[in-house]
């Protein structure tokens, strides 16, 4: 198993966010979680990534326990975050943003070769190499933070909310590029509000309510389980049913 996560408990002070929840992810798969605001999916990321401690339970890499491991070593074990929001450092330049995500990289040869996978993945990017971060776009910023991510070589990247502010457009063009580094061999575990669109590029997906996990499976099924539809989806999911002429099964009206 590549991460496996153990009856998590995490507080926000006297606030019980994460309540007992447990999963577990393959290498190569995509693995979504969804659910309204404040579910406790962004603290459930934070938590694996060393940016929160929980209070009790285990969480693993390969088999190596990380739940109290100091947030730079995660990154060098191979699990890396593209936080909620961006967070692109605003008055740095795009290669000054993207040199920070390979921080835990001692070897040049590798930090040059990732930074050419990126261009890669992102051509815009190196057309915008010395532009300073904050006066890029709300998608190429996006871009940007994933490409960070990417710098570390991780195993396992961590995908906060990425279609948060785009466009539909931008949106479809950034889970295509989900797709694209999954099938080039990094495992994904992805927040995203659009759960319509989560749950048609996951392989399975765990639906969390006020901290636990309510529901779990194939995330085929689940996009298509009435109550996840209405309780979710809802008129998104009518409205892409429209578009591709099929009946908007179970959703509100």
């Amino acid at each position: 198993m590549l991460l496996e996560v153990q009856d998590l408990n995490v507080y926000y002070g006297t606030i019980h966010a994460i309540k007992g929840i447990s999963f577990n992810m393959e290498e190569g798969e995509i693995v979504t979680l969804i659910g309204a605001n404040g579910a406790g999916k962004s603290t459930t990321l934070k938590t694996i990534s060393g940016m929160m401690r929980p209070k009790t339970g285990s969480i693993k890499h390969n088999g190596t326990e990380i739940t109290s491991m100091p947030a730079h070593k995660i990154v060098s074990s191979g699990i890396a975050q593209v936080p909620e929001g961006r967070r692109v450092f605003a008055n740095l330049s795009v290669k000054e943003n993207l040199l920070l995500g390979a921080f835990t990289i001692n070897d040049r040869n590798k930090v040059s070769k990732n930074m050419e996978m990126v261009f890669g993945r992102f051509p815009r990017l190196k057309e915008r190499l010395n532009q300073a971060a904050g006066t890029l776009s709300g998608g190429e910023q996006q871009m940007l933070a994933m490409g960070r991510g990417l710098m570390s070589s991780p195993k396992v990247l961590l995908l906060d909310e990425p279609s948060m502010g785009l466009s539909p457009i931008l949106v479809q063009q950034i889970f295509d590029i989900i797709r694209e580094i999954n099938k080039a061999g990094t495992t994904i575990l992805l927040v995203e509000q659009n759960a319509f669109m989560a749950l048609g590029i996951a392989s399975r997906a765990y639906v969390l309510e006020t901290g636990k996990i309510v529901l779990s499976g194939d995330a085929a099924k689940l996009q298509a389980d009435p109550k996840v539809r209405a309780a979710y989806l809802g008129d998104m999911v009518s409205d892409e049913d429209e578009e591709i002429g099929t009946p908007s099964e179970g959703a509100p009206s």
